[in-house]
């Protein structure tokens, strides 16, 4: 057991260095050539702006090196040093196993929230300020814990108290894994459903498209691209931050299309409706269905190898806990899992790119041209300082959406 827990530590070393690396190879990727202007952005942007969004890129790179890096620590802190004493202060509070067991999960995710309050401070009050974006007080930051404090309480904590249930009951404890997938899948389908009509709402306002005329014609373009939803609604995005962004969000009779309010003055008619005609097409390809069955098949895997494992004392014995009761080993079988599946996050970045590239084939069938979704892009890109020169190998690992020269490239040239 001494060997496995060698191996642990130096495949997560291994992983997490790699992590890191890619942060640092792209940082110094940016710095020798973020100001290089390329020719899809020769006409929308000057040497001094480009030059400023190179700069904001690199901060955020170094952002999420250092605050990485502070996370891994705290990771390796707890699952090498504390977890067993954890668990034992846990296992003498006077609760049932399952309750136990809420306990447990509950306090740990508390306690990293805490622990990034600095971080997530210094990300939304300095660095997102200091380049003219985050516009969020104090009063509504605090605010947004608090919500989010008491959601995930309630969230969180039902489906632990559900699996929990279902792994301890008599009934169903020799085959725990399936029905704890159908809650986690039915799950994770009702926050889906619910969460544009029930969650979003209690952290922003959204009204529906006040320009009527616009509205009729976002409403034939929906109609032509073959998709309902329930409406195309503004958010008040701009008590957070000035940039700009829009999402498909929902399933079934719940869908609707969400524009920022700071994006809706940016963008003319053509190059607005062309935004949306992209949202449109995830709904029209089917892409969050897919995703949900994506996530379905994977996660009755994962739960399926949970069981396998957790029918044995492997990882009691490994990292040598006194008491190892179903839940400790379940964190320790998710802190394994990160290091074995470290791949995944690649492959569903793959797969994102992918129905993002079909998005935008979509939108050239539809609008007859990718010239307005290609000026929109463009013109988003350089509002919100977004970084269109990654390191290529860092983008093929790390963004869920093709570059954005490659994007505007395509929809102006190859895409008919």
């Amino acid at each position: 057991m001494e060997y496995a827990f060698a191996v642990i530590i130096i495949l997560y070393a291994l992983n997490q260095c790699a992590v890191l690396a890619f942060e640092v190879v792209n940082y110094v990727h940016l710095k020798r050539h973020g100001s290089d202007i390329p020719p899809e952005f020769a006409d929308s942007i000057d040497s001094a702006l480009f030059k400023r969004s190179r700069d904001y890129n690199m901060a955020k790179s170094r952002f999420s090196f250092f605050s990485g890096f502070y996370n891994q620590v705290i990771n390796l802190v707890f699952v090498f040093l504390l977890v067993n004493e954890y668990n034992e202060m846990i296992e003498n509070w006077p609760l049932n196993p399952i309750c136990r067991g809420v306990v447990f999960f509950l306090l740990l995710i508390y306690a990293k929230a805490i622990l990034n309050f600095p971080f997530n401070l210094y990300r939304l009050f300095v660095l997102e300020r200091r380049f003219g974006f985050s516009t969020i007080t104090f009063r509504v930051w605090f605010s947004d814990q608090i919500k989010s404090f008491i959601i995930s309480t309630i969230v969180i904590g039902s489906a632990l108290y559900g699996m929990l249930w279902l792994a301890e009951n008599d009934v169903t404890k020799d085959l725990w894994w399936l029905p704890v997938w159908g809650v986690f899948f039915a799950f994770t389908v009702f926050i889906v459903y619910i969460t544009p009509n029930v969650l979003q709402p209690l952290f922003n306002k959204f009204i529906p498209l006040a320009d009527r005329g616009l509205d009729k014609e976002i409403k034939q373009l929906l109609e032509k691209c073959g998709v309902k939803v329930r409406g195309v609604y503004t958010m008040d995005a701009s008590k957070r931050t000035l940039q700009s962004n829009a999402y498909f969000t929902g399933i079934g009779a719940g869908r609707r299309i969400v524009l920022f309010d700071t994006l809706v003055n940016k963008l003319s008619k053509d190059e607005l409706l062309a935004i949306l005609a992209h949202e449109a097409a995830h709904a029209a390809r089917g892409h969050v269905a897919k995703n949900l069955l994506i996530l379905g098949g994977l996660s009755a895997f994962g739960s399926w190898i949970a069981f396998m494992v957790l029918r044995g004392d492997y990882l009691a014995d490994i990292f040598g806990l006194t008491h190892p009761n179903f839940y400790v080993q379940l964190v320790l079988l998710s802190f394994v899992s990160s290091i074995l599946c470290c791949g995944l996050p690649l492959l569903m970045n793959a797969i994102s790119r992918h129905f993002e590239r079909q998005a935008d084939r979509f939108v050239v069938k539809v609008m007859g041209s990718g010239e307005a979704l290609a000026s929109a892009l463009v013109k988003l890109s350089t509002e919100n300082l977004s970084s269109v020169n990654p390191h290529r190998l860092y983008a093929f690992f790390n963004n869920a959406h093709p570059p954005i020269v490659s994007r505007v490239r395509k929809l102006r040239h190859y895409y008919k």
